[in-house]
């Protein structure tokens, strides 16, 4: 290869409350909510002393304890008047649902006020008594992640009785207001915005396949902490990967040179590619390549570490390489204008992160058994396994499949030891797909085994299944995958194991992702989790 290859990622997110000691698979001791027992798979942790945070928005899983005091807008354990909007069932829609369902987020419709809901009251219902909304595939009872978009079951069942008492406003006197977000981020205020290329979607019902160049110049060397891509079109932006190609002083005197965009079947080999997008340094070496820097698929949570964990080196001149962007198939014609919004970091990472892929096109592990071919009207199982060379520990898994998932878990089986639930997602979900940032870094020893099972439903009676009648899927051998190819993936960030890891939390406080309070009068920022001016920036 004639690029340096670097492995470097800046990916993260979440926030949390509480201590936990993890005896093994039994007791679990919560403080700040009440007292947790666990028995089985349901612990946290089992990794001596840890912080656990969790919660949709900031809610934890479990009930408060009885005799806990409710906050604002909160109704205690045996009130079972039907509430108003204001203040209660307003605070639990603005803290969970608003962060997405707003102007610029990635909701559909907005949720940022009463006439909002009120539209929709039996539909909320619905989606929150059915777990659908908010979007938090993976089981709770497995394993817990950072910032777990999640309501309680009282909040579940106030909104039931608000609904079915005829949805009533409430005490206006008690108005609460959302939050104050950021504006184009889930992360905060970014210290640089680099545009993509906007494309042109022709509406031929195809998916397509395209390479990209994002140049920039800036004053000096600098280090990213996180990077988020923002997609243009979020209903046909199905996966976007992207490395980073940097240049030292002097090298390239032109960034912005070549092609911008073109699609992957162009006939061109890897050397006409770079030549195409003017890649190489002037005097026709290979500049650096870093490779993986960010990764986009439907419905993602990008990720940030806390300082010094994870990040990579930006140079002053360079060019994010997008290989690939891929848009799913659109009936009509369509646009999109993409983004990545980068946040910088006070000094060079001291805990750099990697990344091995298990399963399709995975360089870790052995094959996916049986190969995945899945015949029409057949449900079938899947697994792969991986064994680590040395010990490591975890900070965020990915698990990918495509519309034939069903089900997905994975877990570790250290050499001496119990098993280690990783993630188990009961009721796969094709449109969300997060990197799942554990609390505290996940300490395992080498000679540890990572399985991974799943389960794709080639059936009629899977609703996503993108063929009537159904038709055999397979893994495609190589190139790029259509949503209607399938795929089992487990993308693992980690570092290198270093004594004390399970204590060192992950928690990004500054970061935009924790649970947004309400706002007591239309003007109050103190409430506020992000700054005073309104954003969140990424640093204190």
């Amino acid at each position: 290869m004639p690029f340096v290859i670097l492995a470097a990622r800046g990916l993260g997110l979440g926030f949390g409350r509480g201590l936990v000691l993890g005896l093994g698979r039994g007791l679990v001791l919560g403080l700040g909510r009440g007292l947790v027992l666990g028995l089985g798979r349901s612990l946290v942790l089992s990794l001596s002393l840890g912080l656990v945070f969790a919660g949709c928005a900031g809610e934890h899983p479990a009930d408060p304890a009885p005799d806990a005091r409710p906050s604002a807008g909160q109704v205690a354990p045996q009130d079972t008047t039907p509430p108003g909007f204001y203040p209660e069932i307003a605070t639990i829609i603005y803290e969970n649902c608003t962060p997405c369902h707003r102007k610029g987020g990635a909701g559909p419709f907005p949720l940022a006020e009463y006439k909002d809901v009120r539209k929709r009251p039996k539909m909320i219902k619905k989606v929150t008594s059915g777990r659908i909304m908010p979007p938090w595939p993976a089981d709770p009872e497995y394993r817990h992640f950072l910032y777990e978009k999640r309501l309680n079951e009282r909040q579940i069942k106030r909104i039931a009785q608000w609904v079915d008492a005829g949805a009533p406003i409430g005490d206006t006197t008690q108005k609460v207001w959302p939050g104050w977000f950021p504006e184009g981020s889930q992360l905060g205020e970014p210290d640089l915005v680099l545009r993509f290329p906007p494309q042109k979607i022709p509406g031929n019902a195809r998916d397509r396949f395209l390479l990209m160049k994002v140049p920039y110049r800036l004053p000096a060397d600098t280090f990213v902490r996180a990077i988020e891509f923002i997609p243009g079109n979020r209903q046909l932006v199905h996966h976007m990967n992207a490395n980073l190609i940097g240049y030292e002083a002097g090298a390239k005197a032109d960034v912005f040179g070549g092609d911008r965009a073109f699609s992957t079947n162009w006939s061109g080999n890897a050397q006409a590619v770079h030549e195409r997008f003017d890649h190489l340094n002037d005097d026709g070496s290979w500049p650096e390549l870093t490779r993986m820097v960010c990764n986009y698929l439907p419905g993602v949570q990008h990720a940030a570490y806390p300082e010094g964990i994870g990040g990579f080196k930006l140079p002053a001149s360079g060019s994010f390489f997008i290989n690939d962007m891929h848009y799913g198939p659109s009936s009509e014609d369509a646009t999109d204008a993409s983004r990545f919004n980068l946040f910088f970091a006070r000094e060079a990472p001291r805990r750099p992160t990697q990344e091995f892929m298990m399963g399709t096109f995975g360089e870790a592990g052995g094959p996916i058994q049986p190969p995945l071919v899945i015949p029409a009207d057949t449900v079938m199982d899947f697994r792969v396994e991986y064994r680590l060379p040395r010990a490591i520990s975890l900070l965020t898994v990915n698990p990918h499949m495509h519309l034939l998932g069903k089900s997905f878990t994975a877990y570790a089986l250290p050499p001496d030891g119990d098993t280690i639930p990783l993630v188990r997602i009961p009721q796969w979900n094709f449109r969300w797909q997060y990197f799942y940032t554990f609390p505290t870094m996940l300490p395992l020893p080498a000679g540890t085994l990572i399985v991974v099972e799943a389960t794709m439903d080639n059936t009629r009676d899977n609703p996503d299944n993108a063929y009537d009648p159904p038709r055999t899927v397979r893994e495609p051998p190589e190139g790029s995958m259509r949503t209607t190819d399938e795929m089992l993936q487990f993308i693992v960030t980690y570092t290198e194991f270093q004594p004390g890891d399970d204590t060192v939390s992950l928690h990004v406080p500054w970061l935009g992702l924790d649970k947004t309070p309400v706002r007591r009068t239309p003007g109050d920022r103190k409430n506020s989790g992000n700054s005073s001016s309104g954003t969140s920036r990424p640093l204190p």
